[in-house]
């Protein structure tokens, strides 16, 4: 098998329980962890500011570039604010619900299971 680069950027890579990776343009379907490097410019680029849930597993929020704020919600705790610069990352534990804060324009990282995400109201 030939072994070709592919725009990180653009892509959503699939890391299978078999020891497999695959990426593509769109989610990739199977089992394993989706991964995901997203560079945002703008409130947009990260859900514009609504708040997401991910009911079937923890999630990795890393700040590979830039400067971040994850927010979030639940646990009887009122709103919590984790502030993340480049090279720092968080665990946000699953079933709570997120949402990211740009302070630059960022490049971040995010690994979760699929099913995909919900999106709730914004905040």
């Amino acid at each position: 098998m030939a072994v070709t680069p592919f725009d990180l950027l653009m892509s959503i890579v699939r890391l299978s329980a078999s020891g497999e990776i695959h990426a593509g343009r769109r989610s990739v379907d199977g089992d394993g962890w989706r991964l995901r490097v997203l560079h945002a410019k703008t409130a947009t680029d990260v859900h514009g500011g609504r708040w997401e849930l991910h009911p079937e597993a923890d999630e990795l929020v890393s700040c590979i570039v830039g400067k971040i704020r994850l927010y979030l919600r639940g646990e009887g705790r009122g709103e919590e604010e984790v502030k993340l610069c480049a090279g720092t990352a968080a665990i946000v534990p699953r079933g709570r619900r997120h949402r990211i804060a740009l302070d630059i324009p960022s490049i971040i990282l995010t690994a979760t299971l699929p099913p995909a995400n919900r999106l709730d109201q914004p905040a």
